[in-house]
């Protein structure tokens, strides 16, 4: 029996053909596709175009810049029940408490003095918020993170604080017209993790691909790959 027709939606028939990318990723690398969180990145769509996301299934929402989000936040009437918003740009700390307001997990903690002002906050509101721990693999001066040998001492900063939970880490390959190039990075970025198991603390959580690069990412090991070209368009 079929189903109600539905009406032409660019950004639904985009999301179909991402999460079968997903799938079929997963699949080739022996992994369970329900193990990748898709993170819609929302960076300059407009609300009408984000709601139609969400009308089609998107649950993870992920934004470059603490007031970009502020203002859709504020014009859909508030945080929408079901939605996680994920902060993926990088976060000055004189934004940190609004950080906190908005976003469900940042994934963009590079220094202790980031994660100690995001636990003040938390505590002063009474909540607790996910991070990850963004580690800088490509030495590129224009990106952020920490690096990599700092990552087991960032995990530990962090698990001194009860109002975060560090559930992995994030990094942000140099870009390249190949996905392969991403390659070692990704691989890098689950061996750190893998180390900082082996230290006692748990991470497991790989924030890693992007348009370019989430199939290779996912085989790779992502658990969450944040995604907004391939679903959204190009960026106006």
């Amino acid at each position: 029996m079929r189903g109600p027709a539905r009406a032409d939606s660019p950004v639904r028939d985009s999301l179909d053909r991402v999460r079968a990318r997903i799938e079929s990723a997963a699949r080739r690398a022996g992994r369970d596709p329900l193990g990748v969180h898709l993170i819609g990145v929302t960076k300059t769509v407009p609300v009408a175009r984000i709601r139609e996301a969400m009308s089609a299934g998107l649950v993870h929402l992920g934004e470059n810049r603490v007031q970009e989000a502020a203002g859709k936040i504020l014009e859909m009437g508030g945080a929408p029940g079901g939605v996680t918003w994920h902060l993926v740009g990088h976060l000055q700390s004189n934004k940190a408490r609004r950080a906190v307001e908005l976003f469900d997990c940042i994934h963009s903690v590079d220094s202790v003095a980031l994660v100690r002002k995001l636990a003040r906050v938390a505590e002063e509101l009474g909540t607790r918020r996910d991070i990850l721990i963004q580690v800088d693999l490509g030495g590129e001066p224009t990106k952020f993170g920490l690096d990599p040998g700092l990552a087991a001492d960032l995990a530990r900063e962090a698990a001194a604080h009860p109002a975060l939970r560090a559930r992995g880490l994030m990094t942000i390959p140099p870009m390249s017209a190949d996905p392969e190039a991403s390659r070692p990075f990704f691989r890098r970025l689950r061996e750190i993790r893998d180390q900082v198991a082996v230290l006692g603390f748990d991470l497991p959580d790989l924030s890693m691909g992007m348009t370019s690069d989430f199939e290779v990412a996912i085989e790779e090991g992502a658990t969450m790959v944040r995604v907004g070209r391939a679903i959204f368009g190009e960026r106006g």
